[in-house]
């Protein structure tokens, strides 16, 4: 058991003082005490679930649209020409 202890601090990177070692590890051999008792409960007619809360995905239809034209953006343009934007050089 310390060998995963010692692991599972590697792998997440934590360091633990050796009071929360010891906490985490007598929580460790509780739950291993209680495994035992989880194969004696029937799943049998059991739907395996991915989530506990459902969730459903809200999507939207795909439409494509274009809300502006290329002369309404370019009235905002200090200067263009030929449908482009002009901007000062800014490497000589």
């Amino acid at each position: 058991m310390q060998d995963l202890l010692d692991t599972l601090e590697k792998v997440n990177q934590l360091a633990l003082t050796q009071d929360e070692k010891a906490s985490v590890q007598a929580y460790f051999e509780r739950v291993a005490q209680d495994l035992p008792s989880f194969a004696e409960v029937d799943t049998q007619n059991v739907t395996p679930m991915v989530y506990v809360m459902p969730l459903s995905n809200v999507l939207r239809e795909d439409e494509s649209s274009q809300p502006f034209t290329r002369d309404d953006l370019q009235k905002g343009a200090p200067e263009a020409e030929d449908g482009y934007w002009e901007v000062p050089r800014l490497i000589e």
